[in-house]
């Protein structure tokens, strides 16, 4: 997970790791890239607005990889809206709107999860 808010980070992992998830962080997304590339996640869910690389940045060097072209991609933004051209052209798998809930952070992993084990990504 790449997100520059400590606050929304924080609630995210412990949300995550609650549901049985494994969970790499990073505060920014050249940090996150370096993660994808070092453990090859299942997903990834990056902010949008943030320091260093944005996410959208961070999806096209994932979706420009051989190696993680298939990875699921969740966006979570407070500006963007899931019709928004930059998410669509991004390759985002799925667009979480800030604020979110629990239940709505779930629903979208799972969701994502299982269109990428559809789309062939392998799942560990």
């Amino acid at each position: 997970m790449a997100e520059d808010d400590p606050d929304i980070r924080e609630i995210s992992l412990l949300l995550m790791r609650r549901a049985g998830h494994r969970v790499i962080s990073a505060e920014d997304g050249a940090q996150g890239w370096r993660a994808v590339l070092f453990h090859d996640p299942d997903l990834v869910i990056s902010d949008v607005d943030m320091p260093e690389m944005d996410g959208l940045e961070l999806c096209a060097k994932i979706r420009g990889n051989p190696a993680t072209e298939l990875t699921p991609i969740i966006f979570i933004s407070g500006v963007l809206m899931p019709d928004d051209d930059r998410v669509i052209t991004a390759g985002a798998t799925a667009l979480l709107h800030k604020p979110f809930t629990a239940a709505e952070m779930l629903s979208c992993v799972n969701a994502s999860l299982a269109a990428g084990a559809k789309a062939g990504r392998d799942t560990k």
